[in-house]
């Protein structure tokens, strides 16, 4: 009978083992002779020249996405609002540590992300991430620290690594966010001029250079103020996809939104090239995408490059072939007889509008402090720099965000990505889910979010959620099912794990010590602190339904009818266990110290192997 192992995976150590398979012979005792590989993949090593962006901590960076940690979410039923019927998710800690946390539960499930990050402006805080700690450090850790060692720290200019410490900060964060990403998602991020040129290349060397879609640019406030040359009044929205390919992003029927779509004579607009350029163009880079299309006269028309050599399309052969049926391509003939092929932009008449700039009043800036005063019915801001609801509204529609998606912030500030999905919900009767993740950052004792009560910013993005929820419902009850819309969260906090560090580190203890201790569970955690640990370790989603009854006066917990059945308590009889047995879940837990002696631990698997033999069996 297997145990949990409650920390999260090595991703370093998975990746090498990837290459392993691949090229058994570059990887030696853990460890990938680099210069070998390269040999193998077709590259001449000439030494250590080559175009790269780099900074000081950046190995470091890299590493820390890979490096495992042993924490826990822990359930805090209290402070949310519909727990049983909810699938949204609040988590309040350090967003890396909870990235990490979620790998394995939302490996690949996530269609769209936001995020808003301190732009480093010299007055921004930025989390300090320390990538060398001890084990006893762990435990210190309890999301923000104190004032000797503060999480958050204000990187201001004279800091003679300003802009590597804001690198080192968002790497690792962007590396595990395009894990959770779908093959078809998509991510925004917002920035200024101040860290736009270093994001982008971030984002080309996480993402991928060919998974690059736009740098747009947005009004962020009205007037501006003024530098000593020109007044700032915009700051930029990167926005990448986890595979171009797959991704394909939606119009606008929305006149306000000014576009080149037609030319003079009213004939359509060429959009962007189909045939890709640049780096990984060529036929090789992307064996896949090289494949023939229907052109002018049935002709059958592929990807060839300006120089005549054999190149690649830039989408997949399913939507190409769409886009060709659809009509929405137009072929331009070289002098040499090969084709370009380019996107058709539709104009108003074909109900299709391209996003290019968002320069409109309603993306600016106080539209997002004044949607704030009105829920908070105030007259004074309780947060700096909120963005509009109008804005991650539309990127979700940019998107193509459906009904069932999941959209992810982990800088979720005030909470305007949950207060745009649940709009964005009750327009069209969707279900979209979203997972907000924020520190506890406490708020200023000058703030006005301070002097009306809210300690920190988790409290006031929650409650924003709340308003919003109710506001949106109120306002929407024409709408055929707003009864059902879901505008409750999950509270989750991130903490240090639920085991005593005998459970990870027997070896250090003599048997008379192990035999003393009661158990290797703290204290302090309940059955739902358990249960949702189990959850993170075996990869399983956090806003599952679950219930829990008495089993021959035990308690049992089931979670999604039956992808997992729990029992937490000290001892346990074999008629409970029986009866679990009998209900053939798919995984079942129960706590080690409720088997006293090996032979029960026997019994308990083959009851399991008589009753339910595919059920997976483990003990905490």
């Amino acid at each position: 009978m297997d145990k949990m192992k409650f920390e999260t995976p090595n991703l370093t150590a998975e990746n090498v083992t990837k290459i392993a398979e691949l090229f058994p012979g570059v990887v030696t005792e853990g460890k990938v002779n680099f210069d070998l590989l390269r040999s193998m993949l077709g590259d001449e090593v000439y030494g250590d020249e080559a175009y790269e962006f780099t900074w000081v901590g950046k190995r470091a960076a890299i590493a820390e996405a890979g490096r495992p940690i042993r924490k826990t979410l822990r359930p805090c039923m209290d402070e949310s609002k519909d727990w049983d019927t909810t699938e949204n998710l609040y988590i309040e800690g350090d967003n890396l540590d909870v990235l990490k946390l979620l790998q394995e539960s939302y490996l690949g499930k996530v269609k769209m992300i936001y995020i808003d990050p301190p732009y480093n402006t010299g007055n921004d805080f930025v989390y300090r991430d320390e990538f060398k700690r001890a084990k006893d450090e762990y435990d210190e850790e309890a999301g923000v620290y104190g004032e000797d060692g503060d999480r958050l720290f204000k990187n201001t200019e004279t800091n003679g690594r300003f802009h590597s410490d804001w690198c080192s900060m968002i790497y690792p964060r962007l590396v595990l966010a395009r894990n959770m990403l779908r093959d078809s998602g998509v991510i925004f991020i917002s920035i200024d001029d101040g860290e736009v040129a270093q994001l982008r290349k971030i984002c080309d060397e996480v993402f991928g250079e060919s998974n690059f879609v736009a740098e747009i640019a947005r009004e962020a406030i009205r007037g501006g103020s003024q530098s000593a040359d020109i007044r700032h009044v915009y700051d930029y929205i990167l926005c990448y996809t986890k595979n171009y390919a797959d991704a394909s992003f939606s119009g606008f029927e929305k006149d306000e939104i000014e576009l080149n779509l037609e030319d003079e004579r009213g004939k359509y607009a060429k959009g962007r090239e189909l045939n890709k350029w640049g780096a990984g163009s060529r036929r090789e880079d992307a064996p896949g995408m090289w494949f023939p299309i229907q052109g002018p006269d049935g002709i059958e028309v592929y990807p060839i490059r300006n120089d005549g050599t054999e190149g690649r399309w830039r989408l997949g052969k399913e939507n190409m072939h769409k886009k060709v049926a659809d009509g929405d391509v137009i072929f331009e003939k070289r002098d040499d007889g090969t084709y370009i092929v380019y996107e058709k932009i539709r104009g108003s008449k074909g109900g299709i509008k391209q996003l290019t700039s968002l320069f409109l009043e309603k993306y600016v800036n106080s539209r997002g402090t004044e949607t704030l005063k009105s829920l908070f019915e105030t007259n004074r801001a309780l947060f700096d720099y909120s963005k509009p609801v109008e804005l991650v509204n539309d990127l979700c529609i940019l998107a193509g965000v459906a009904t069932n998606d999941i959209v992810l912030d982990f800088f979720s500030g005030s909470a305007t990505t949950a207060h745009a999905v649940m709009q964005l919900n009750a327009k069209d009767g969707g279900n979209r889910k979203f997972i907000m993740v924020q520190l506890p950052e406490v708020t200023d004792e000058k703030s006005e979010a301070f002097k009306v009560g809210y300690k920190n910013i988790c409290e006031i993005g929650k409650e924003r959620i709340r308003r919003a929820g109710d506001k949106i419902k109120a306002n929407n009850t024409d709408k055929e099912g707003i009864e059902n819309l879901d505008i409750g969260f999950r509270v989750l906090k991130l903490d240090d794990t639920n085991m005593n560090d005998v459970y990870y580190a027997a070896g250090d203890y003599t048997q008379d010590m192990i035999m003393m201790m009661e158990s290797n569970i703290k204290p302090d955690r309940t059955d739902m602190d358990l249960l949702y640990a189990c959850l993170l370790d075996w990869g399983l989603p956090l806003s599952m339904p679950h219930t829990h009854e008495k089993i021959d006066g035990f308690t049992v917990h089931t979670y999604n009818d039956g992808d997992l059945i729990a029992c937490f308590e000290e001892r346990i009889s074999e008629k409970a266990i029986r009866e679990i047995a009998s209900r053939k879940p798919l995984r079942a837990v129960f706590r080690d110290s409720s088997f006293s002696s090996s032979p029960e631990k026997i019994n308990v698997f083959e009851i399991f192997k008589l009753l339910a033999p595919n059920t997976n069996v483990r003990v905490i």
